[in-house]
């Protein structure tokens, strides 16, 4: 049977991190998760269109807070795949071991990952079992540029996912 024709692209795979602040009634939350469809939707890199898996907790956090960063990994992080991308954010602390800093919105980044853009969500539209964030780019920042990003190929040719 022919692979179908998407299966061909390499896309370069990514963690969302987000958080919401706490209120009298609830603490603060973060999580994080992977991501390998984000696509810059404007010349110069000023939007994001993030996909995020429907029944994912980060997802909900996301919608709560409306913002996220979308941290490009290296392919020195495929550990990251079954921490962040397997495991469920709402029963456990994905962060805990996982070199991390806030930025002044109080939302997560990978200090290790090749870089960060920090976004506000803008609009949000549901596509199939993904939800779209139309992303507001504020700000690209480059954390360790000589690092080589990870990609789906890198992750198939590795044997961590299936192609």
């Amino acid at each position: 049977m022919p692979r179908r024709l998407l299966k061909y692209k390499n896309y370069d795979v990514q963690s969302i991190t987000t958080a919401t602040p706490g209120t009298p009634d609830r603490d603060a939350r973060q999580n994080a998760n992977i991501a390998t469809w984000v696509m810059q939707t404007a010349m110069g890199g000023t939007h994001l269109v993030v996909a995020l898996y429907q029944p994912d907790y980060t997802i909900e956090l996301v919608r709560e807070s409306g913002i996220l960063n979308v941290n490009l990994l290296t392919t020195e992080q495929t550990g990251l795949i079954r921490k962040l991308g397997r495991l469920c954010g709402r029963d456990r602390d994905k962060f805990k071991n996982l070199p991390h800093a806030l930025d002044e919105r109080g939302c997560p980044y990978l200090t290790e990952a090749i870089g960060y853009a920090q976004c506000r969500v803008l609009h949000t539209t549901s596509a199939g079992d993904h939800d779209l964030f139309i992303c507001e780019v504020l700000k690209q920042v480059v954390l360790n540029p000589d690092k080589t990003v990870l990609t789906n190929n890198f992750l198939k040719e590795k044997k961590i996912v299936r192609g």
